[in-house]
């Protein structure tokens, strides 16, 4: 498990000690060491005798014994401990190849059939399709709930059958609603249920899942901890008690990531803190300055002062990127297509949380089950004044470039945009 020691530096520092213990850095029978844990590549590890052999297949190896190259070696042992060092109250992390892998492991780990599986609204597509596909095949009934609606939230948890998780994502990572999260997982677990947090958006820089309220917080290291677009891995760092069965089950589906892969995301971790401030300031002058155009009907960025969700982003985070939407105001999908289509500095494509920025034309209404896009007025709520007109959106990564240019590139966008009409 991790050095709890490291706990008392602040965050930069402890991106640049984690996962860096003396017996993954050492260099065998010479003094001193590296300042990386090697790239360990194996499949068959070898034992001096049958006895070595028994002791080893009777362990768990989570003590840095090797076992079997499926079990992992030092290269990704040294990423978990690091995972599990940053995220505050977590007992171990799990690997996985990918963030959708890392998603329906969790599933698979604590629902079985019979199972309600209640799933937010707001929440990453995959995570969505896994609960009503996979998991429905296998007896779950998947439920959807607006992540915005305590009381309605409640109402859900008391009636039907057994609960067995609640899949939770904050801020929703495409139109960026941050809900409650303490309050939700407080009534989750009064139910009985797992409380399961998709915390890819802020990741443990930004926001300790655990500490509020959560059993397992999942995050796609493909995106800011990778950070270069060239990796994809997801992990679940969690309690002792969820711990143990995602490792059950991760091993025994045959979960596993590689030593290269592995190194690329540690390699990541040490600039993380760096990047995700860049990201940040930059995202935050990006939206400034669309909050004040004519053609934008809603900025939805809760890093924002007075943008929807800011007061718990403000509350609960302690970090944001520069992941966020806006909307455009009447206009339809040919004009958003003329805009996207005109930038040169945006790629056009999936993912985030790498060196380049990217946008994305996103149409929520398509993955909406008991919530509407435009969102519906909320009394006393914070949401955007959006028409019915107001429903085509634009996601923004905004990535490393210098902010000015990134906004240059908007406005040629937006011209585009108006003489195409």
């Amino acid at each position: 498990m991790a050095d709890r020691d490291a706990a008392k530096h602040r965050i930069g520092t402890r991106l640049v000690e984690a996962g860096r213990r003396r017996q993954w850095t050492k260099v065998p029978d010479l003094p001193g060491g590296v300042v990386n844990p090697p790239i360990w590549r194996a499949s068959t590890h070898l034992y001096e005798s049958c006895a070595a052999l028994k002791e080893a297949a009777a362990g768990s190896n989570e003590d840095g014994r090797f076992f079997y190259g499926r079990r992992g070696a030092p290269t990704q042992w040294a990423l978990a401990d690091a995972l599990t060092g940053l995220e505050e109250g977590a007992f171990g992390t799990m690997l996985y190849p990918s963030g959708v892998a890392a998603i329906t492991g969790s599933y698979l780990a604590v629902l079985k059939p019979g199972d309600r599986l209640l799933i937010s609204d707001n929440a990453y597509d995959p995570s969505r399709s896994i609960g009503t596909g996979l998991m429905k095949t296998f007896g779950v009934q998947p439920e959807f709930f607006d992540p915005l609606d305590i009381e309605g939230f409640r109402s859900l948890c008391a009636t039907g059958g057994r609960i067995g998780a609640v899949l939770l994502e904050a801020p929703g990572s495409l139109t960026f609603e941050v809900c409650d999260v303490p309050a939700l997982a407080a009534i989750a677990k009064d139910a009985g249920a797992w409380v399961l947090i998709d915390n890819t958006w802020a990741g443990p820089t930004g926001f300790s899942g655990l500490s509020h309220g959560c059993d397992g917080v999942i995050t796609a290291l493909t995106k800011h901890v990778g950070g270069h677009s060239d990796l994809m891995m997801g992990a679940v760092s969690a309690t002792e008690r969820l711990y143990r069965r995602l490792r059950r089950t991760a091993q025994q589906l045959g979960q596993v990531v590689s030593p290269d892969d592995a190194a690329l995301a540690l390699r990541g971790l040490r600039t993380l803190d760096l990047r995700l401030r860049r990201e940040t300031e930059s995202a935050l002058a990006v939206a400034r300055w669309l909050s004040e155009r004519a053609e934008v009907a809603a900025v939805l960025c809760p890093m924002l002062e007075g943008a929807p969700g800011h007061a718990l982003w403000k509350r609960d985070f302690t970090g944001g990127c520069g992941l966020f939407a806006f909307v455009l105001k009447g206009r339809d999908a040919a004009a958003r297509a003329r805009l996207v289509d005109a930038l040169r500095l945006f790629g056009i494509g999936y993912s985030w949380g790498g060196f380049e920025s990217l946008a994305l034309p996103v149409d929520p209404a398509t993955c909406r089950s008991v919530t509407s896009w435009p969102p519906a007025a909320r009394e006393g709520g914070d949401g955007p004044p959006l028409d019915e007109g107001d429903r085509f959106a634009i996601r923004l990564s905004i990535g490393l470039e210098d902010p000015a240019d990134l906004i240059a590139d908007l406005e040629q966008g937006f011209a585009a945009m108006e003489a195409g009409e």
